[in-house]
């Protein structure tokens, strides 16, 4: 029986998550407005090798070995990598607020890949929070006549979103260290982002003072200390919880776009999104007179 977790470092743990969704939520119309200075696979390569030097500093500062578990993190880093790109193309063809939500469906295949993967049924709460996500997506896309090629990348990303979260958890759970998971993740992501864009012919140049500016912010906040904090937060807390604290990532994206973002306002995109969002808080509820599932997915 694993030790119980202290209260005080549960509240910390979940105050990162807290963090990790209310940053990532906020990039969404600032990658999109970043876009028309930096090629969006160039610029995923950037932010990710960034992390992964100040990272790679202080481990070695700190003296870690910085190879230890590489195998397990080649795994995370393509994972991270196939959310990323698809997610951040996607960004050219639809909206930061639909990107946002759309992402945000990644709670609705956490149940579904713990049973086809970790061979954990999932619960009545979790398939009736499939099903609500499902009509929350429709509604948000107009149904399939106002579906895009950025609609379809990004739920591409959402699928890959809940994959990673779950190895996550599955490898901290095994005791391999976070810090040093997270610097091989991010460079693993910038060097297979960078390759990309070289075998593709993609430019490499960065033709804007405020894409520049971006990727810096997007390379510390959201990827360096945004993943770092969900590491360490997921070594006491289950992927399903994570799942539901990062529910919010989405009705933030939809709160920055509509705001700072200037997007215009839906009300159809509006209800999907809320759908959505109770979908993801319907998924962490218990069923009645059933025991709470095991805290890891292995």
């Amino acid at each position: 029986m694993p030790e119980p977790v202290k209260k005080h470092i549960s509240i910390l743990a979940h105050l990162g998550l807290f963090y990790a969704a209310a940053i990532w939520g906020s990039t969404f119309f600032m990658v999109k407005s970043a876009l028309s200075g930096v090629d969006a696979v160039t610029m995923v390569g950037y932010r990710f090798m960034i992390a992964g030097l100040i990272m790679l500093v202080f481990l070695m500062i700190r003296r870690r070995s910085v190879l230890h578990g590489l195998g397990r993190a080649i795994w995370l880093g393509f994972l991270l990598w196939s959310l990323y790109i698809p997610q951040t193309v996607g960004l050219k063809y639809t909206t930061a607020s639909n990107s946002g939500f759309i992402t945000g469906l990644f709670v609705a295949f956490v149940p579904l890949f713990l049973r086809l993967i970790f061979k954990r049924k999932p619960s009545l709460m979790e398939v009736a929070a499939s099903i609500v996500a499902l009509i929350g997506l429709w509604t948000l896309t107009g149904g399939l006549h106002d579906v895009n090629l950025g609609d379809i990348l990004t739920l591409l990303a959402a699928m890959t979103y809940a994959l990673h979260l779950l190895y996550v958890d599955k490898f901290l759970k095994a005791d391999l260290d976070p810090l040093v998971l997270s610097c091989q993740q991010f460079f693993i992501v910038g060097v297979l982002s960078l390759l990309t864009s070289a075998i593709l012919g993609l430019p490499f140049e960065i033709t804007t003072a405020s894409a520049g500016r971006t990727i810096v912010f997007l390379a510390i906040f959201p990827t360096l200390l945004a993943f770092v904090v969900q590491m360490l937060a997921q070594k006491v807390t289950s992927p399903l919880r994570v799942s539901l604290v990062f529910a919010l990532e989405p009705v933030f994206a939809g709160l920055f776009a509509w705001t700072l973002g200037g997007e215009p306002f839906v009300t159809y995109r509006a209800i999907g999104g809320l759908m959505i969002f109770a979908a993801l808080v319907i998924s962490g509820l218990p069923v009645p007179g059933r025991p709470k599932p095991a805290r890891s997915a292995s």
